[in-house]
């Protein structure tokens, strides 16, 4: 296995409640555009009102909204893959002649979107089990598998927050190991009553627009997505002569084995995950353009981040975009990772959403507004419960 070997992102897609597409999604960004709406797909009994960020049902292809095999979340990925696939330039009748592996993270995964059914079988009634059924068919990897007539390694990854940036970094390790000469590798989730109500209860939940890093920060807004990514081998894209978008340099991980779901308060596992991904691509803090924070907007992560950024990347710009999207779960860590290879394109990185007062207890701030910036590396990074850190250091092509 080449350890530190780079490997190419020929193509991304993305679909969050900040547009369709990436292209769409990365002008809201650099607009301020935050689609706040309360959840129109179910109910809560609480009086409060927390804001989401839903996707609209007019975001999918058609093909996809009219389909009852697959449960949301799925259908999502599926969506984020063709904008990938086709992004590559592959078609598949290419993908049919190569290796190709898919690796998907999610947390809840539709697993809790069956309530209906449970109910009646409980009040002894007879349910249909159509959505039983469509719960077994709706694995996100094998539901793109099964999209593409993909017939490499197949794994879905449920690591919490961190699933998404997990989950490309096992793609990584596919390629450079030479499994596969292509993964399709990313994230996905969607919204549903259980998880709204379970982050209330939590008391991590804002009643209004998110505001992660800013002094009065009162906790996340929850979120829905997709974001995938083509990577692939060097012989498969020199083959067919394929555009490079980025290169992934590395990924680190650790695990805090400190609590259920607050980080370690002095950010240990962060820091390792950190200093693995830096000292294996042999990447000092000075090259480093920008970070990609986790920044969640609640009180433990926001101080964790900023004191481990400040210690680690000191003067080095960050943000996190989930102003923009709100906190999307398993789809988290791939659609940042889809904004930050956008961004070095780009050479900007957007205003942080939400932040507008400095918290005197942090010692960092991230930008307030559009920031232009020299180099071609940077990072992104996922915390999640359990304590799971997740980070990739990603290339300008």
């Amino acid at each position: 296995m080449k350890k530190n070997l780079p490997i190419a992102v020929t193509g991304m897609g993305c679909i969050c409640a900040a547009g369709a597409h990436v292209d769409e999604s990365a002008t809201s960004l650099f607009e301020g555009k935050r689609n706040l709406r309360p959840p129109s797909r179910f109910k809560s009994t609480r009086k409060e009102t927390y804001p989401v960020f839903e996707v609209p049902d007019d975001f999918l292809p058609a093909k996809l909204r009219k389909r009852e095999d697959i449960h949301l979340t799925s259908k999502l990925a599926v969506a984020a893959a063709y904008e990938a696939i086709e992004n590559a330039g592959l078609s598949i009748g290419q993908l049919a002649k190569k290796r190709v592996g898919v690796c998907v993270g999610t947390t809840v995964g539709s697993s809790m979107n069956n309530e209906d059914f449970y109910r009646e079988f409980r009040n002894g009634g007879n349910p249909d089990m159509v959505p039983i059924t469509r719960y077994l068919r709706s694995n996100p990897a094998s539901a793109i598998a099964r999209e593409f007539l993909l017939k490499g390694p197949c794994q879905t990854v449920v690591n919490a927050c961190s699933s998404g940036t997990d989950a490309i970094g096992i793609g990584l390790s596919w390629i450079r190991s030479g499994i596969c000469d292509i993964v399709v590798a990313g994230g996905t989730d969607e919204l549903c009553r259980v998880t709204f109500n379970g982050f209330i209860s939590l008391m991590i939940t804002d009643d209004s627009p998110c505001k992660p890093f800013d002094k009065y920060r009162k906790g996340l807004n929850l979120g829905e997505g997709a974001g995938i990514l083509v990577l692939e081998s060097e012989r498969s894209y020199q083959e067919r002569k394929g555009r490079i978008r980025s290169y992934i340099l590395g990924y680190g991980a650790s695990t805090d084995a400190y609590h259920l779901t607050a980080p370690h308060p002095n950010g240990e596992g962060l820091r390792r995950a950190l200093k693995e991904v830096m000292t294996s691509c042999n990447v000092q803090a000075t090259e480093i353009s920008f970070v990609n924070a986790h920044g969640t907007g609640t009180s433990d992560n926001d101080r964790v981040e900023s004191n481990v950024l400040n210690e680690l990347l000191p003067g080095v710009l960050f943000l996190s975009t989930k102003g923009y999207t709100g906190h999307t779960l398993g789809a988290a860590g791939a659609i940042e990772a889809v904004f930050t290879i956008a961004c070095l394109e780009m050479g900007r990185i957007p205003a942080n959403a939400g932040f507008s007062v400095h918290d005197p207890d942090l010692p960092v701030s991230p930008v307030k507004k559009t920031t232009s910036f020299q180099g071609t590396i940077a990072l992104s990074q996922s915390l999640a419960f359990g304590g799971s850190n997740g980070v990739l250091l990603f290339k300008r092509g």
